[in-house]
């Protein structure tokens, strides 16, 4: 860690799955010391809605081994159905954002933030939000990665606790498949109340 305390840094952050029906909105965070070329060091690094569940998944497996050798950091913040509903989620990604920079980056005169479409971070930090950021900053990219992966993966597992949604196969998101499931059984545990008066695709 040790290039990180005598150089300054970039910080790229993204989220996935603000418009879902179900479960939670992750937010992710990378860090890299200024210079550090992750197009290079990440082979086919793209927005992760671009790519393909298996080669996130390599990604993502290629960022927590760069991690455990110091030479990225990354964070990954939740922000459950129950707070979405009650606060917001343009609110609940905020302060997701908020954790994951400050746990990264705490003395904020080290660091510029680089962000994808209309997020913001704390107003202390010197930022940059590039619209289709999570497209052509490869940065902002590794961040959509690592937020994608593990809701992804979070996702998997809800679904065998609520096997009857499918969330395994959509992700929470609003398919014909989900929709008939909701019809049939209702709302669970982690639905956003909050996103269900949205009409049913015809």
């Amino acid at each position: 860690m040790r290039r990180f305390r005598e150089r300054a840094f970039v910080l790229g952050v993204d989220e996935a799955g603000r418009g879902p029906l179900a479960g939670p909105v992750s937010v992710g965070a990378a860090l890299v010391a200024e210079g550090f070329d992750v197009a290079l060091e990440f082979p086919g690094v793209a927005d992760s809605k671009q790519l393909s569940e298996k080669k996130r998944e390599k990604l993502y497996g290629m960022l927590e081994v760069r991690a455990a050798l110091g030479d990225v950091r990354f964070a990954v913040e939740f922000e459950d159905a129950a707070a979405i509903d009650a606060r917001g989620i343009a609110t609940v990604i905020h302060d997701a954002i908020a954790r994951c920079v400050r746990a990264l980056a705490p003395d904020a005169a080290d660091v510029e933030v680089l962000l994808d479409g209309s997020l913001k971070a704390p107003a202390d930090y010197r930022q940059r939000t590039i619209i289709g950021g999570d497209s052509s900053v490869p940065l902002i990219s590794l961040a959509s990665i690592a937020a994608k992966v593990r809701r992804d993966r979070l996702m998997t597992a809800f679904s065998e606790t609520f096997p009857e949604y499918g969330f395994e196969r959509h992700k929470g998101y609003g398919t014909k498949a989900h929709y008939e499931a909701l019809a049939a059984h209702g709302p669970c545990a982690i639905h956003r109340r909050t996103f269900l008066n949205e009409a049913a695709p015809k």
